[in-house]
């Protein structure tokens, strides 16, 4: 891991959060370190919420999107500059918004709640992402939050009309010669005739330019996204794909998803609904979406299941963890927190676990349902095209590692779940967050717990 001083400084500032107690090799309980003190940031009570935090990796300087605001912070927390995203007149009615039509149904001051911080390194710029106006999204200079540019003309510039602050994810993807793109994967609150649930956008240079959030690609029949049928809602009214963490790897951009799903208990006649998470993938470079493909992943310990995901982090193995791991200190490794069953996804149980998965072991396992559904095996088996069970065709190709599909077999799921391996659990206080990264050869972890404990 490399810091600039100031990066250090604020992660610093985290480790003097963890547990007061320690324990020595030997096991036993040494007494509390005497208490540091460690510096706090308190914003407008009257603003509501924090949503998101983004840390600038060249400067340390923090970027915090509330409800109505962005707080610019220096790395010891003193505020830098603020910008006012809302409240301001809306109904979530309207499509499209009022302010580019006028909308018949009655208007209230609505509050802006941030949904998505992304920092644009290569143009020096802040992607605020809010939920007025069905989801638009503003471009802020870094150094002052001066507003670069706010596009809503286009059907494409309304990411989601959820107003949960968790509800989109995205995904920078960088380039040295062209324009950036971003994938974008959102929850569509039964909307999916507006809102595809993932698509890939162009990140023009020029902020206030017209084509700053396009679809990379769009003609009559092909798009560059994934919407999801709207026959769908007719076997699960309430379905959708909730967006946990996205990052990307190698030749590919993934997400980690929960969603739902309808299932037939052992013995049982009639089906009921369940939650799975599942890690979705995508070329880079598809631009027609053709190499989309999920997996469900999990975790079992001691014979207990672990299916609902609560967080997720990509970290490197470093030398230690990845002797016991059997991969080289490179490889991308997933640090994943999950709640205990599959049936609550929004009251989920205290019990947790902490899981790790090798990346490159998942992409092997999307690798052979590639190869079997090529030889025309299976169906296509996604949750959400289940109304249509469509058969594998068969093709003579070779499947590689970096096969981004074809028009055909896709988008493609797999039936078997991956499962990770537990490095620990937690029975009383439900782990809800989790970072990681390696410190002279060891893979350290941080877990935030719903009762506001951060554990190292």
């Amino acid at each position: 891991l490399i810091m600039s001083p100031a990066m250090w400084k604020w992660t610093c500032l985290v480790s003097h959060l963890l547990l007061s107690t320690r324990v020595s090799p030997l096991g036993r309980q040494q007494p509390p370190h005497t208490k540091r003190p460690f510096i706090t940031f308190t914003g407008d009570q009257a603003e509501g919420n924090f949503n998101h935090l983004v840390v600038d990796e060249r400067t340390g300087h923090i970027y915090l999107g509330a409800v109505n605001r962005i707080y610019k912070l220096s790395s010891d927390l003193k505020v830098l500059v603020t910008h006012q995203t809302g409240p301001d007149e809306d109904n979530p009615k309207c499509y499209p918004p009022r302010i580019v039509q006028t909308c018949n149904e009655p208007l209230t001051p609505t509050n802006n709640i941030n949904k998505m911080l992304l920092i644009d390194y290569k143009e020096n710029r802040l992607i605020a992402c809010g939920s007025l106006y069905q989801g638009i999204c503003k471009l802020l200079r870094l150094d002052d939050l001066f507003k670069l540019g706010e596009p809503f003309h286009k059907k494409e510039h309304y990411l989601s009309g959820v107003n949960e602050s968790g509800s989109v994810f995205g995904v920078i993807v960088s380039y040295s010669n062209m324009d950036d793109k971003l994938f974008i994967a959102t929850a569509v609150d039964g909307k999916p005739e507006y809102f595809p649930t993932i698509s890939s956008r162009k990140l023009t240079k020029n902020s206030e330019a017209d084509g700053m959030f396009a679809y990379v690609f769009h003609d009559e029949f092909v798009a560059s996204m994934i919407k999801i049928p709207s026959d769908t809602f007719t076997i699960i009214p309430d379905f959708d794909i909730y967006y946990i963490y996205g990052f990307s790897s190698g030749n590919f951009v993934y997400f980690l998803t929960l969603q739902p799903e309808m299932i037939s208990p052992p013995g049982s006649t009639t089906k009921e609904q369940v939650y799975t998470s599942k890690l979705v993938r995508l070329c880079k470079e598809d631009t027609a979406f053709n190499s989309y493909v999920e997996v469900p992943i999990g975790c079992e310990k001691n014979g207990v299941e672990y299916r609902l995901l609560q967080a997720a982090y990509l970290s490197k193995a470093g030398a230690i963890l990845a002797r016991s791991l059997g991969v080289g200190p490179e490889n991308d490794i997933l640090f994943t927190v999950f709640s205990k069953g599959q049936k609550r996804k929004m009251k989920s149980l205290d019990e947790s676990a902490l899981c790790i998965f090798v990346l490159k072991k998942i992409n092997d396992r999307i690798k052979d349902r590639l190869q079997s559904c090529y030889r025309g095996e299976g169906t296509l088996d996604l949750a959400w095209l289940k109304v249509k069970d469509i058969p594998c065709s068969s093709a003579l190709l070779t499947i590689d590692d970096n096969f981004c599909g074809l028009d055909m077999n896709a988008p493609l799921g797999v039936s078997s779940m991956v499962r990770g391996l537990p490095i620990f659990t937690e029975d009383g206080d439900r782990m809800t967050s989790v970072i990681a990264y390696v410190y002279k050869n060891h893979s350290l972890a941080f877990v935030g717990t719903k009762s506001g404990k951060l554990k190292k």
